[in-house]
């Protein structure tokens, strides 16, 4: 255990640093509910197609035609008609509602919502949503939406000119869709099963939160599949159900994940999965440095000559190239000792993804590679 300690130091040490590689240690036990959720307690997408007003000119323009039409059937609602080819605002547009109901939620109760222009308006900010209905997948109602917006933005134009921050076209209206209609939640089919999904697949994890499952003696678990847990829910517990799931979600068990080496080369960022085991290797570095300079030299004319002062620049190039160096690897190195001997070579986390691409390259890396 300290010999595994002090390689993790020294891998911290010698190479991380905050803005250049992250390492995902696995082994450590976890609570169920923070890698899996119940099936049947989801959200629920609700969506709408509102006005927003008081937008003081940068609302959509006429060419547009929805916002006339929008503003027409909404007026009409008021008992004012025969309004078609006379209504001309700048200081209302179109937009996009959305908003995300969790499981359990009352009328009453309160959730945020998204909103987003349709049409061509150039800015929703100091805008006022009005009364939208916002309806799920079966059509009905479960929320409308009203409220000033919030942009955290601003826009500024003048003759021509603009300054602008944030993007001021999407809105949002904390708690601004007040809940309508519940959704109804079954967590328990027919026979009395309760289900329970992995958030990331995975066969082994799957078997040992079932066995985890099993000997707390709540219920008898079984892995299905590499996501899926089936438990069967006895009668004593089905009247109280609430207890019996806070009491799996707080469960502990043993995950296990592929070993992944992942990169990405714009930023030099490199993400090592502590189950990364390396073939026998040698592994040689070497560098070539390319250096140009640029001298700027001043040309004078001769004294009482027609010439002018003029100024010429001189290029030269040099190239060196570093002495390389290698360190051989033997068969089931270790995550820590790889990146020692990298180290030792004086390899930056690109050098690494280069070295790391080629040790795959030769069948020495027992692990997924992944470039993002």
């Amino acid at each position: 255990m300290k010999r595994k300690n002090l390689l993790f130091s020294l891998f911290l040490a010698l190479f991380l640093t905050p803005a250049q590689a992250e390492v995902i240690t696995v082994g450590q036990p976890v609570r169920i509910k923070d890698v899996a959720s119940i099936q049947g307690a989801r959200d629920n997408q609700l969506t709408g197609l509102g006005v927003v007003v008081g937008l003081n000119g940068s609302g959509d323009t006429q060419s547009t035609g929805i916002t006339e039409r929008a503003i027409e059937n909404l007026v009409q609602n008021y008992g004012i008609f025969n309004l078609q080819g006379k209504i001309h605002v700048k200081n209302a547009a179109v937009v996009s509602v959305i908003a995300k109901l969790p499981p359990f939620y009352k009328p009453g109760q309160t959730i945020d919502v998204t909103v987003s222009s349709i049409g061509d308006a150039k800015s929703l900010a100091d805008g006022t949503l009005l009364a939208t209905p916002l309806t799920a997948a079966d059509g009905k109602v479960y929320a409308v939406a009203q409220g000033s917006l919030s942009t955290g933005g601003f826009g500024v134009e003048v003759n021509g000119s603009s300054v602008k921050k944030n993007q001021t076209l999407v809105a949002r209206i904390p708690n601004g869709a007040l809940v309508e209609k519940d959704v109804p939640v079954s967590l328990l089919d027919p026979q009395g099963f309760l289900y329970i999904n992995l958030n990331n697949p995975d066969f082994a994890a799957a078997s040992r939160m079932a066995q985890s499952i099993q000997k707390s003696y709540l219920g008898s678990a079984q892995a299905i599949d590499a996501g899926t847990i089936r438990i069967y829910v006895t009668n004593a517990h089905r009247d109280n159900l609430v207890d019996l799931i806070a009491r799996i979600e707080t469960l502990s068990f043993l995950p296990d994940s592929a070993a992944k080496v992942v990169m990405e080369e714009r930023t030099g960022t490199i993400i090592l999965g502590s189950n990364v085991r390396i073939g026998a290797v040698a592994v040689s570095s070497g560098g070539i440095v390319v250096k140009v300079e640029n001298r700027q030299k001043v040309s004078q004319p001769d004294p009482f000559s027609a010439g002018i002062t003029t100024v010429t620049t001189d290029t030269s190039v040099s190239a060196t190239e570093s002495k390389a160096k290698t360190v051989v690897l033997e068969g089931g190195t270790t995550l820590g000792q790889l990146v020692k001997a990298l180290n030792a070579l004086g390899s930056t986390p690109r050098d690494l993804i280069s070295i790391v691409q080629n040790i795959k390259a030769a069948g020495a890396l027992n692990a997924q590679l992944e470039l993002i």
